[in-house]
């Protein structure tokens, strides 16, 4: 798998996924807010399988050196 999140979009990922599983705990205690675990892992390894599947990147392209 590679990386194919960007830094800023990782990072919203991860505070997205965070407060939705805070709504479990807090909030409406509804069980959806176990969705937040996709953002969440995804954020956190930083690979999101349907960017690859549409083929998006939103993180730069490490180029070889030369």
């Amino acid at each position: 798998m590679r990386v194919n999140e960007g830094s800023i979009d990782r990072f919203l990922r991860v505070v997205v996924g965070m407060v939705l599983i805070a709504l479990v705990f807090v909030g409406p205690k509804t069980p959806w807010g176990w969705v937040g675990l996709l953002p969440l892992v995804t954020g956190l390894v930083g690979f999101c399988p349907a960017y690859a599947l549409f083929g998006i990147r939103t993180c730069k392209l490490s180029r070889p050196k030369t």
